[in-house]
């Protein structure tokens, strides 16, 4: 390559000028390719024409006043310096810079500047001569000057044609030349790595090829863990986030190859659609998610090849990468890793482990030795409750129907309880209905003596009153209330609460209830509304026996007292006494304890039976009153199922048969009353006439006398007690079999 002839150099041009040219070649000087002149001797020794003989002279620069020029003086004398350039890469992806290594060549016989960078394989890049050799000029300002000796050093930047190279190091012959100049030498510095060729490098190094042996016995982990899960109870809270809730989760870790999977429990009607999985079985990673790596990235194993030979019987193998090029070392979730109150990332979600079953606490206990085992409630609390305010009540309908037409755009109709009317509603001889006899609390004289039956109906909870009509007392009688809701007193009107109204459990006897601001004394009830309240003592604790019981046994300080007076008051010794004697007693005694719901209660259950066995003319006769009341004529109905039923023609059938076919026929009978007219008409082999039983039924073609009236005792209930006598519920009472059960006293 030429080299230009620039001005100012001090060799003289006309030296050099020969009659002939000079052979010539390309070689090197301080590891610089340039083209160099064939220098040899002639024969014997002497030299070729026009060949000049370059007296010998030091390597180090010489003294002012030398008669020698300068450039033979400092002929193939080159000063050379390592430096590197920052090259910006923006058009790929891989790299932002580039660190590119060069040669500065300082040529002390002309003070030109050559500019190499070193070839590299495979680099893609073009190498050799950056900047040919020239006398290059300095920066701006200085650009009519140009670089000299005095301007090069270590550790220092040097600009080329706008290029900035940072030279780290120079070679002996360089510092030993700067410091015969005086010139005092910075420190060596060094040169970064190019990130690209230390990638490319590492690359290199692992494509040496290698047929290992990796064993991967994963059979024996299968064989002995196969079929053994670990469960655990997990909890997934991402309340935080926008429509996050708590969610409940399982986890199951697959012992026989260390896989994961996560199903979801929903509760009812959660709205969420139901998955069948909320993580599919496989390694759960720990530091997840790791990110989106290409095929083969994530692997066991790094074939490099796969070999055979070319004979017929050759086997086929296959060439391993000893380094594993490109794999992804990643962690995954053990078994150790997994214990109740520890918190796992399931792909950027925090999962807390609350609890385990008895299988997981097993191996744990077993495996390393875990004790504690104590559960986290992983139960969410209970959502807030917001409590809606509506507009109160117009007076316009009912409160219901003003209530709906705030809830929704289009009023719909209140929801009654439809399963509490279909098991409260009236079916055959239950009724469902509990009825009390009442007085009006009143301080008209007119009015004093007025009695009343309120009936209360289960099904809907409303309540209805009648006045007994009675003749010649100057009231009208009949419906005093229709049927309907009662409201509690002291309620406001205009409200936006629902009104609170009167609860059957309010009504007992001795009660006092306001019904629209009539106050009402309950002095009685029927034996329908007795038995009722005793069946159903936990929502009627005054007719409880055993609370009722215990207020008597408070007063054993006079057990003595309350034997002598029902001692006195039998004077027929009889070992019973009447239920207004026995009231009064139990009245007196207990000091107002008991009310009379508590002594009614007590009086049923210590009553002396009344005639146990009737006749069978009474019991047909209270049948066909029972009969007439529902007008049941269907006698020749119940004949033909019982034909139809008698397969063998014996005009006889089982008891339980006949019963069954009353019930299916819904004959309107009591089921005590029916099981004594059964039990009248059965035969030794527990089998009935079927003719005659029915027949007798018939109060149609055999009617019996109707029964009298029973006389029954009054009540004395209050001092003040007029008008229309009240029946009592028990005639008489064993107070001997109480004072036994109560006190523990014994019949003298």
């Amino acid at each position: 390559m030429a080299l230009p002839l620039l001005p100012g150099n001090s060799f003289n041009r006309n030296v050099g000028k020969e009659k002939f040219h000079k052979s010539q070649h390309w070689g090197f000087c301080n590891n610089v390719r340039m083209l160099v002149s064939d220098d040899k001797p002639g024969i014997g020794g002497e030299p070729l024409l026009g060949q000049k003989v370059k007296p010998k002279y030091s390597t180090f620069p010489k003294g002012e006043g030398t008669d020698v020029p300068s450039w033979v003086a400092f002929d193939k004398q080159v000063l050379s310096f390592d430096a590197y350039l920052e090259d910006e890469v923006p058009d790929k992806s891989q790299e932002h810079y580039r660190i590119r290594r060069y040669k500065i060549y300082f040529y002390l016989e002309d003070d030109t500047i050559q500019v190499n960078e070193p070839e590299l394989k495979n680099s893609g890049l073009p190498q050799g001569t950056f900047i040919r050799r020239h006398r290059i000029p300095l920066p701006p300002p200085d650009e009519d000057q140009f670089y000299t000796v005095d301007h090069f050093n270590i550790s220092i930047d040097i600009v080329f044609y706008g290029r900035t190279f940072k030279i780290y190091n120079c070679d002996m012959f360089t510092q030993n030349f700067l410091r015969k100049m005086g010139v005092k030498l910075n420190p060596p510095g060094r040169c970064p790595d190019d990130p690209y060729m230390k990638a490319r490098r590492e690359m290199l190094d692992c494509m040496e090829p290698l047929h290992p042996y990796e064993s991967f016995d994963t059979l024996k982990q299968f064989l002995q863990y196969d079929g053994k899960v670990l469960r655990f109870f997990c909890l997934w809270d991402d309340s935080a986030s926008l429509f996050g809730d708590r969610r409940e989760l399982v986890l199951h870790y697959f012992l026989s190859d260390d896989t994961i999977e996560i199903k979801e429990v929903l509760p009812h009607n959660s709205g969420r659609d139901a998955m069948s999985l909320f993580l599919r079985r496989s390694k759960l990673p720990k530091y997840g998610p790791p990110g989106i790596y290409q095929p083969g990235q994530i692997t066991d194993r790094t074939v490099l090849n796969v070999y055979g030979g070319l004979t017929e019987n050759r086997e086929i193998g296959y060439l391993l990468d000893k380094y594993k090029l490109g794999k992804l070392d990643q962690e995954f979730y053990k078994d150790s890793d997994l214990s109740i109150g520890a918190t796992i990332n399931v792909w950027g979600r925090k999962v807390l482990l609350c609890d385990c079953d008895e299988f997981t606490k097993s191996y744990y206990k077993s495996k390393y030795g875990i004790e504690n085992f104590t559960s986290i409630p992983c139960k969410s609390p209970p959502p807030p409750k917001i409590e809606r305010k509506f507009p109160p009540y117009t007076g316009f309908g009912s409160e219901e129907d003003s209530l709906r037409s705030c809830i929704g755009l289009i009023p719909t109709p209140h929801k009654k309880n439809f399963k509490k009317f279909m098991e409260k509603d009236s079916y055959g001889n239950i009724s469902n209905i509990l009825r009390f006899f009442a007085k009006l609390i009143t301080d008209k004289c007119a009015d004093v003596d007025r009695l009343f039956v309120i009936s209360y109906f289960l099904s809907d909870d409303t309540m209805s009153v009648f006045e007994p009509i009675e003749k010649n007392s100057g009231i009208t009688g009949g419906k005093f209330l229709k049927r309907s809701r009662v409201k509690r007193p002291g309620q406001e009107v205009f409200k936006s609460e629902l009104s609170e109204y009167v609860k059957a459990e309010e009504l007992y006897v001795g009660a006092t209830i306001n019904v629209n601001g009539y106050l009402f004394l309950l002095l009685n009830a029927d034996e329908y509304t007795l038995n009722y309240m005793e069946k159903n003592s936990h929502k009627f604790p005054l007719s409880n026996l055993e609370l009722a019981l215990q207020k008597v046994k408070e007063e054993k300080s006079k057990s003595r007292e309350i034997k002598q007076v029902f001692t006195a008051a039998d004077c027929r010794h009889t070992k019973m006494v009447d239920y207004n004697t026995f009231r009064d007693i139990l009245m007196s005694l207990t000091v107002g304890k008991l009310t009379d719901q508590e002594v009614i209660t007590i009086a049923r259950h210590y009553r002396v039976p009344e005639d146990p066995c009737p006749g069978l003319d009474v019991l047909i006769a209270q049948a066909h009153e029972q009969l007439k009341k529902n007008a049941f004529e269907n006698f020749d109905r119940l004949l033909s199922n019982c034909v139809y039923q008698d397969r063998e023609k014996k005009n006889v059938l089982p008891r339980k048969d006949i019963r069954r076919l009353c019930r299916s026929s819904r004959l309107p009978l009591h089921d005590d009353l029916l099981e004594s007219l059964l039990s009248r008409f059965e035969d030794s082999e527990e089998q009935i006439n079927y003719e005659s039983f029915f027949c007798a039924l018939n109060w149609r073609v055999n009617p019996m006398p109707e029964l009298e009236a029973p006389l029954y005792i009054k009540e004395r209930c209050e001092d003040v007690w007029l008008g229309m006598p009240s029946p009592i519920p028990v005639k008489y009472i064993n107070y001997l079999a109480l004072l036994k059960d109560v006190f523990g006293l014994e019949e003298e």
